[in-house]
């Protein structure tokens, strides 16, 4: 709000910039689930727009809540990775939108964010803070089938929400994009432009989502009626796309059409087949996923497989305020829709 009077804004001027009742504001700056989501949305950009900041010690007296959420990023043990954990989380687009979705939610309400890179050494600190309650719940980017943190953390009582479908059965919610719809639209895309000797370059293959995309490429590419197309398993970062686009060079040499799990990979495995003097998409047609800032930056730039990071993460927060709630309620999965989008690579 502008104009000379320095004193704070107060529920009541949120409530009319919104044109709502004060008690819808304090619904949703509480967390109530049961507001319609776009007048949810409403009164968080009046929040937003007025720079009204909740009283959080009153609001804490009341709710015994921290007003704090971690975001844990989960690396159960030493994978072989040529790139080191923290480098791989920092250097990786997702980790950002996923930061930046959350954020849009939980920023409106006061609710802080906090972040915890939690590789080995780091877990005991890690669950030692959480069974303290110096937050309220946790938003867990865990990927590998083994990992123990989930099942660990919903036995200590914590809320929590998964970033995607979890290895192993475990009581709590998750949002996905529909994995295997994704890379049907990419073989789909490359069939349709005549390639007929096709691979798809992996994720590590512990984890589901690098499952489901391996499934879904090995389904599609049998739906089109095309010869099998083999795999090569990277670890989504761009050196790892290097090293496999290299070994498949080695071992398929005709191949003429990849679909790569992610864009990094896509990134580095287009810079090895053009050092290899094949033309993109002339020689060779390149899809990858997720639409992050590194399709854009691809040369020529990437067509992708885009997955909506940043409203599965605001949908993450809105699951796990509403578990902080009601802590009785059922976990739910979400599953987003996938969009190709269509670049200079294929």
């Amino acid at each position: 709000m502008t104009g000379s009077d320095s004193r704070p804004p107060t529920l009541e001027q949120v409530a009319n910039y919104a044109g709502v009742s004060r008690a819808t504001v304090s619904r949703v700056i509480n967390g109530v689930q049961t507001v319609d989501p776009e007048l949810r949305r409403t009164v968080e950009r009046a929040i937003a727009a007025t720079g009204y900041v909740p009283n959080l010690a009153a609001r804490s007296l009341v709710t015994r809540r921290t007003d704090s959420i971690a975001l844990v990023v989960s690396e159960p043990e030493n994978r072989g990775y040529e790139t080191p954990f923290l480098t791989r989380m920092f250097t990786d687009p997702y980790l950002g939108r996923v930061t930046a979705g959350a954020q849009e939610v939980l920023r409106p309400l006061g609710i802080h964010l906090v972040i915890f890179l939690a590789d080995p050494p780091a877990r005991p600190h890690l669950l030692r803070y959480l069974r303290q309650g110096h937050v309220d719940g946790a938003l867990l980017i865990s990927s590998h089938v083994d990992d123990p943190l989930p099942a660990q953390l919903v036995d200590l009582g914590v809320p929590v929400v998964l970033s995607c479908r979890p290895g192993q059965p475990v009581n709590a919610s998750f949002v996905d994009v529909d994995q295997r719809a994704g890379v049907r639209m990419a073989v789909d895309r490359l069939a349709a432009r005549g390639r007929r000797c096709l691979a798809t370059i992996t994720g590590p293959l512990d984890m589901p989502a690098a499952q489901d995309r391996l499934s879904g490429f090995e389904e599609a590419v049998a739906a089109n009626g095309l010869p099998k197309g083999v795999h090569v398993e990277g670890d989504f970062t761009r050196g790892g796309g290097e090293r496999a686009a290299r070994r498949l060079l080695e071992e398929y040499p005709q191949v003429d059409g990849v679909f790569v799990a992610n864009d990094l990979m896509a990134d580095g495995a287009q810079r090895v087949f053009q050092e290899a003097g094949r033309r993109i998409p002339d020689d060779v047609a390149v899809i990858g996923f997720d639409d992050s800032t590194a399709a854009l930056e691809c040369h020529p730039p990437l067509s992708t497989v885009r997955q909506p990071v940043e409203e599965m993460a605001g949908e993450m927060a809105h699951l796990l305020l509403t578990r902080i709630r009601e802590p009785g309620r059922s976990p739910r999965s979400v599953i987003f829709n996938p969009e190709l989008v269509l670049r200079a690579s294929a």
